[in-house]
């Protein structure tokens, strides 16, 4: 039986950037490195629209995000020269209506608080701004004039996974099916493969998994894995300075190359858990919703091209869509990164480093994490995310 001093359940962009920060920040322990996707294909990291926004209601996720940004911005210092993941920093639009008007106002008060360059602007100026966007039922938004934007979400993993590799640390292609406990301490993470890896500490970043791998070691975690289809077409008109827009619907459209992406469209009203081998876009979404409400925001849209289309699903945390960070209370050698709702990609380097400082110096340095502990899901006490996209 082999002996970890970390096992971390996950290999994606969470799994690998706790491992990357770990050795960053001395970590001198053996650590595993444990996934059973490895070429991610159906990874909620891979399967992703690779976004980076500042646009949240709480400060600390702001703060999450401003740490991968300021990431981004020195690529080649962290991980060489060449070092690249397509940034295209061209911003989020965040539009409402009346009803919507109040929170966006409260969202960028808090935005703007901490330190994001997001401009809040009403009808006549929006479309000043943007010739294309009709501003028909909109009462003001909310743009990015820099932070935010869209990325290479396979570059941005296998930058991470790339540097793994001269530091030390095992990967192992594997189902994890148990976790053996000793009282208060877990002490074993069993695999499909019949291996059992003796561990220090265990470390939950299974993404839309998150819920069963904690569930297997007797906790509960309101993780479970969210359908969310991604639909991508052609039109005729291009504009070059469009952001990542987002409908008071939820709809969201962005451009990507030549083309566009677009989704957003599922109520999270009664919707129960994916099933974890359902990965078919829903063509119904797009052709009696999407559609309809892209035309009527972008009157070009009304004449495209639908392309090929896919299906990921989000680490969905049903008690506030807000991530789970940081150790059970009283197994406190089972720590938890899930339940990102759909922004874990732009945060996970944020809180790989976040764990990173807690294993190897006792607490939160970079990006206090408190506020995302699990005592409030043993609570049942919300700390909600409002800007859920």
């Amino acid at each position: 039986m082999a002996r970890y001093d970390v096992v971390i359940i996950g290999g994606a962009i969470v799994g690998s950037s706790i491992a990357y920060y770990l050795r960053e920040e001395g970590f001198s322990g053996s650590i595993a490195l444990v996934e059973r996707d490895p070429q991610f294909s159906h990874s909620a990291t891979t399967l992703s629209c690779a976004s980076i926004r500042q646009q949240f209601s709480i400060p600390e996720n702001i703060r999450l995000s401003q740490f991968t940004l300021a990431l981004f911005r020195r690529l080649e210092e962290e991980f060489g020269a060449g070092s690249d993941i397509g940034f295209r920093e061209k911003g989020y639009l965040i539009l409402a209506g009346e009803n919507g008007l109040p929170i966006l106002k409260q969202n960028h008060a808090i935005q703007e608080a901490e330190g994001a360059d997001i401009v809040f602007e009403g009808p006549a100026a929006l479309q000043k701004r943007f010739a294309w966007l009709s501003t028909d039922g909109i009462a003001a938004g909310a743009f990015g004039r820099t932070g935010e934007g869209w990325f290479d979400a396979h570059a941005m993993l296998m930058l991470f996974r790339k540097a793994l590799r001269s530091r030390n640390v095992d990967f192992i292609t594997a189902e994890v099916t148990a976790i053996d406990r000793d009282g208060n301490r877990a002490t074993d993470v069993l695999l499909a493969n019949g291996e059992r890896l003796e561990a220090g500490m265990v470390v939950n970043a299974a993404g839309p998994n998150a819920g069963r791998v904690a569930a297997l070691a007797g906790l509960s975690l309101p993780v479970e894995p969210r359908k969310r289809s991604v639909f991508v077409f052609e039109a005729r008109d291009r504009f070059d300075d469009m952001p990542l827009l987002v409908d008071p619907s939820g709809v969201y459209v962005r451009p990507e190359g030549a083309m566009y992406i677009t989704g957003g469209a599922e109520s999270e009203d009664g919707e129960a858990a994916a099933d974890p081998a359902d990965f078919e876009p829903d063509w119904a979404l797009f052709e009696e919703v999407i559609w309809p409400t892209l035309a009527t925001r972008i009157p070009a849209f009304e004449a495209i091209k639908p392309g090929r289309a896919w299906a990921g699903h989000y680490d969905f945390n049903t008690l506030d869509q807000n991530a789970v960070i940081g150790p059970h209370p009283e197994v406190e050698n089972f720590l938890f990164a899930n339940g990102f709702s759909g922004h874990g990609l732009q945060q996970a380097p944020a809180v790989g480093k976040a764990l990173a400082e807690l294993i190897v110096h006792g607490g939160y340095r970079s990006v206090d994490c408190s506020a995302f502990g699990y005592g409030r899901v043993a609570e049942g006490r919300a700390f909600r995310e409002l800007n859920v996209i």
